[in-house]
């Protein structure tokens, strides 16, 4: 080999040598490091409740059933939910919602000729009375008087103020609902569901002025001038006296027979029960109530999330 050769080998073997040196001294890249143990972090969700006898379910005489643990959505209880029935005097939470986005609590209401069968609170041509007064009348006595009253001086009428509960149940996804009335009286095409009564009155609850309104046992209201004085007791039998019961409405015809929405809430665990053609709505709902905190447990689930680190 002459000298000329060997140089040239000499030159490859330094060079490759110092190629192979810089790959494997290379810093490596952020994908070549190893993953860090996984550092789990946990946190809360809304508890769901968890039936711990699916053998022992209660048998209500009511034709619609819906119980709903609020804050999950999870249903508790159901029976025939889509089935359209004669709401009654639950009817009124729509006429307050309604009423609600018209009027302000110190507009005052000249009450005129009402036409208005049933329950009343006694409201007298000519009167002059304070709106609030008149949803109080609406939704502690369920007056039917105060409901034609409020869908009187509506802008547009009675017939307006229908058309607003309709056009407030098609934009609130109420789907089987429809009204012909301020009252709840039994009509054709005056009807709606417990899943629609649920919903309604979840929204319903939203709204303080509502929520105060219900669950008041009790309440004296008069005309503007003082003289004309209405005692309004509430119809509803479970306030006071089943725990954590706070409204919202009753309801009963003969057609429909006796209906009942309520909102209870014990231990921060809220629930609405909604029946609808029932034979005893105060004796069947106290039972679904006991019957759903005896059997309900409302278990916190945690989710773990992992990040990497790199260094």
């Amino acid at each position: 080999m002459n000298l000329g050769k060997l140089l040239v080998l000499i030159i490859l073997f330094v060079a490759s040598s110092f190629l192979v040196l810089s790959v494997n001294t290379k810093k490596p890249t952020i994908h070549q490091l190893p993953l860090k143990t996984p550092t789990p972090i946990s946190f809360e969700v809304s508890p769901l409740p968890t039936l711990k006898d699916t053998t022992n379910f209660p048998i209500l005489s009511a034709q619609g059933v819906l119980a709903v643990d609020s804050d999950s959505g999870v249903i508790l209880y159901q029976k025939d939910i889509d089935q359209k029935l004669y709401p009654a005097s639950t009817t009124k939470i729509m006429t307050a919602l309604v009423s609600l986005d018209f009027y302000k609590d110190d507009d005052i209401l000249t009450i005129g000729k009402l036409n208005a069968i049933g329950q009343s609170m006694h409201l007298i041509e000519g009167e002059k009375i304070y709106f609030k007064d008149l949803l109080s009348g609406l939704l502690i006595y369920s007056a039917n008087d105060a409901a034609e009253a409020l869908a009187q001086n509506y802008t547009g009428g009675r017939d307006e103020f229908i058309a607003k509960m309709n056009e407030k149940a098609k934009n609130l996804n109420l789907e089987n609902t429809h009204f012909v009335n301020p009252t709840g009286l039994d009509q054709e095409n005056h009807y709606s569901t417990a899943k629609d009564m649920i919903r309604l009155s979840e929204i319903a609850m939203q709204n303080k002025k509502f929520a105060s309104i219900v669950k008041t046992k009790e309440k004296i209201v008069r005309s503007t001038d003082g003289k004309l004085v209405h005692y309004l007791t509430n119809i509803n039998k479970l306030l006071g006296t089943v725990d954590g019961v706070e409204g919202i409405k009753t309801g009963w015809t003969e057609e429909a027979r006796e209906n009942l929405v309520t909102f209870v809430e014990r231990n921060n665990k809220k629930v609405y029960i909604a029946l609808l053609g029932s034979q005893d709505r105060f004796g069947e709902t106290k039972e679904l109530i006991n019957w759903i905190f005896f059997n309900y447990e409302w278990k916190n689930l945690a989710f773990a999330s992992y990040t990497s680190q790199s260094p």
